[in-house]
């Protein structure tokens, strides 16, 4: 199994965004997948509770597992956490991860928050022994924008892949009213999106 950890210590930048969507594109692929909520408010198991049986199933996990039933082979795992995550928390929930993905939004409290955790990231063992990856998405951006230029700057900084942005609109929050991800919407709805997740789930599957 490998496993994807979506993780940024803000609260309200995207990050249950990113994990239902990314849940939703690996199972529209035929992924065996996994939702894993670490966030006490469980937004995203919220989102998968209102998901039709008619669309590609999300599995949901909870908290005290049995790894030993946990599905084997080309299977996915995502996991959303909750503000705040740090020190040892964050150390056993980077240490399963393939990939972790953090969300920052082009603000100057997002790239304020996102200034010390990407350089604790860095630190941590697993990522130093490259057996973790990191990975930066730009949420809610509209590159036409000066806050948008201010996030590309700020981003330059790190020695991190900024893997793409995500525009800001309201196909995510209307897709999750009925516990779809975009990539259940007609095709004719998201091209533009399409083009902006395919970096993202190059470097995924990489």
């Amino acid at each position: 199994m490998r496993a994807i950890l979506v993780a940024n210590p803000k609260g309200g930048c995207g990050k249950t965004t990113l994990a239902v969507n990314l849940a939703g594109m690996l199972a529209r692929r035929g992924r065996k997948t996994l939702l894993w909520d670490l966030d006490r408010q469980r937004s995203s198991f919220e989102w998968l509770a209102l998901r039709s049986e008619d669309l590609p199933e999300v599995s949901r996990l909870d908290a005290g597992h049995d790894d030993r039933r946990l599905p084997r082979g080309d299977s996915w795992l995502v996991m959303d956490t909750p503000a705040g995550l740090h020190g040892k928390n964050l150390a056993h929930a980077i240490k399963p991860s393939h990939k972790v993905l953090v969300p920052i939004q082009p603000s100057l409290f997002d790239m304020a928050a996102a200034q010390d955790f990407l350089g604790v990231l860095a630190e941590e063992k697993a990522v130093r022994k490259h057996k973790t990856f990191i990975g930066i998405v730009g949420m809610r951006v509209d590159t036409r924008t000066r806050a948008a230029l201010t996030l590309e700057t700020f981003l330059r900084q790190f020695d991190l892949p900024v893997i793409t942005f995500l525009r800001d609109t309201v196909l995510y929050a209307n897709a999750a009213l009925s516990g779809k991800s975009i990539f259940d919407l007609p095709p004719s709805q998201i091209e533009r999106d399409l083009e902006q997740w395919q970096p993202l789930i190059d470097w995924i599957e990489s």
